[in-house]
C-alpha cells in the first residue's frame, strides 16, 4: 500500500474523501463470522441521514455534504469546540491542507448525520480523521 499511495501526489489525495486500509480476511474469520448489521437498517440509517442533508441544505443549490463548497462547509459542517481543537492538532501534527481540512468537515457532518447527531462532535471528527490519515 505504501508503495502505491507514495505514487500520488498530495494534491490528488486530497481529492478523496475517504481512505480506508481494506487488509485480507483470514478464512478462519470467515468461516467463523457473526451476522452483521442487517441490510435493511444500513439502507434506513442511510436514508434518514440523507433525508437530513436535504432538509438541511434545501435551498443552498446542494443536496448532500459532499456537495458543500467554501463558506457553506464552514456553516453546515462546523464541529463544537473540542472537534476544532481535534483538527487543530490534526493540522499542525500531520499538515492538513486546507483541502483536506473542508473534507474531513464534510465526512464528519455525514458522520454525525448517519448518528442522528444535530452536532458535530469529536468523536465524528476523530472518526472522519482516521478515514482521511490512514497510512
Amino acid at each position: 500500500m505504501a508503495n502505491y499511495r507514495g505514487r500520488l501526489s498530495g494534491p490528488l489525495r486530497d481529492r478523496l474523501d475517504l481512505i480506508v486500509h481494506v487488509p485480507a480476511v483470514p478464512v478462519q474469520a470467515i468461516a467463523d463470522a457473526q451476522p452483521g448489521e442487517a441490510t435493511a437498517v444500513v439502507r434506513q440509517r442511510v436514508c434518514s441521514a440523507r433525508l437530513a442533508q436535504q432538509c438541511r441544505l434545501a435551498g443552498h443549490g446542494v443536496r448532500t455534504n459532499a456537495g458543500l463548497r467554501g463558506a457553506a462547509v464552514a456553516r453546515f459542517c462546523a464541529p463544537d469546540a473540542d472537534g476544532r481543537a481535534l483538527l487543530r492538532r490534526a493540522i499542525e501534527r500531520f499538515g492538513l491542507s486546507a483541502r483536506g481540512y473542508d473534507r474531513v468537515l464534510k465526512v464528519a457532518r455525514t458522520i454525525a448525520d448517519l448518528a442522528g447527531s444535530e452536532a458535530v462532535c469529536a468523536e465524528h471528527v476523530a472518526e472522519a480523521l482516521q478515514y482521511r490519515l490512514v497510512e
